[in-house]
């Protein structure tokens, strides 16, 4: 397995979303927004993405079956989100979503920031609180009952 940063040429990572979310996510929403998700996060979409912030993807081989991004958040200088945090069905248990995000911790956006941001899935919240992420706010209910907000502080909030 390798990890790297995502480039133009990498709209395979497109599928590594759609993929995911028809199988991973099929639990916790319905047809009509893993259809949803699938439209919002197409190649273009991924590739703009990926020039907003700093994207990178999981490969086995040439193959990719992993993608995560951190960017600031709204511009910010001392805030970061991560977006966009895949792996396909079959990868995962690997530890390799556990290498994605300790990956975008490391990148220049997480060092910079006091406090990184993640809307969290209904599927992966439990992953992401695991890996120290916690309810922004206290708030322990998810927006429009769809993703949670979590964050987490790599300094003490002032």
């Amino acid at each position: 397995m390798n990890i790297r940063r995502c480039t133009e040429s990498d709209a395979e990572a497109a599928q590594v979303v759609a993929v995911t979310t028809e199988i991973s996510n099929s639990r916790d929403y319905s047809p009509e927004y893993i259809a949803h998700l699938k439209q919002t996060h197409n190649a273009e979409v991924l590739i703009q993405r990926a020039k907003e912030g700093h994207m990178y993807v999981i490969c086995d081989g040439e193959n990719i079956v992993g993608t995560g991004t951190i960017a600031p958040f709204w511009g910010s200088e001392t805030e970061s989100i991560l977006l966009t945090n895949f792996v396909l069905p079959d990868y995962q248990g690997r530890g390799l979503g556990r290498l994605l995000i300790e990956t975008l911790e490391q990148d220049e956006y997480a060092r910079r920031a006091s406090r990184i941001e993640i809307p969290a899935s209904l599927t992966a919240v439990n992953f992401y609180r695991h890996l120290g992420y916690d309810y922004k706010n206290g708030v322990t209910e998810p927006e429009d009952g769809l993703m949670y907000r979590l964050e987490k502080f790599r300094y003490a909030p002032i």
